[in-house]
């Protein structure tokens, strides 16, 4: 699938994957550990923010969400007033340098084809401040494939693996790299990992 067809099943799915996901669970209360790293409130980027229950509910007033799909963020807008929300593709975020103090990216690098990947991460290290932090879901396995009848649609799914994509975040820039078990919104449970931009 193509990043058009993407966005088209998101625009597809997106009221069922909200009102199929859990209200909360360990992986939402990560951001509250992400949030404690800052002495005051922190800029932060929410990518893949969809209905932005999950996630950007959670971040300080003013946070920003980007999405792929804009059924994901008319959604959002409803859920979470505050925020600012800018539909767009993460490998080209249309966002200015050195925006944000932290970027959070739950559930949402594996829509992208992992060939992809590092660019995604040149571009959160692109718009994150020095010592910014990244809290994102990590996948345990090396896989792609297109999931037939997912949220009553198909959906594309991409990794490069645990230990490629912990290199290619390094690669990125990001090093004190520390990892979590939760349980993600559908109640199974993911390793997530906090990483530091070490990146002038």
């Amino acid at each position: 699938m193509d990043r058009n067809e993407v966005r088209r099943a998101w625009d597809a799915v997106s009221e069922r994957y909200a009102e199929e996901r859990e209200p909360d669970g360990s992986d939402a209360r990560l951001i509250d550990e992400l949030l404690a790293l800052f002495p005051e409130s922190p800029d932060v980027l929410d990518i893949g923010c969809g209905d932005g229950a999950r996630t950007l509910s959670n971040l300080p007033p003013g946070s920003v969400g980007l999405d792929v799909s804009q059924r994901g963020l008319d959604l959002a807008a409803e859920t979470v007033p505050t925020a600012q929300l800018i539909h767009g593709e993460m490998s080209e975020l249309p966002i200015g340098d050195k925006q944000f103090d932290a970027i959070t990216a739950y559930h949402a690098v594996f829509h992208v084809p992992r060939e992809r990947h590092p660019a995604v991460y040149d571009e959160f290290a692109r718009v994150l401040r020095h010592g910014g932090y990244l809290l994102m879901t990590l996948p345990s396995n090396r896989f792609e494939t297109i999931r037939h009848g997912w949220m009553g649609d198909r959906m594309f799914f991409s990794a490069a693996g645990r230990d490629q994509t912990l290199v290619q975040l390094r690669a990125s820039g990001f090093t004190d790299v520390r990892l979590e078990m939760a349980t993600d919104p559908l109640g199974s449970q993911t390793e997530f990992v906090f990483a530091k931009l070490d990146k002038p």
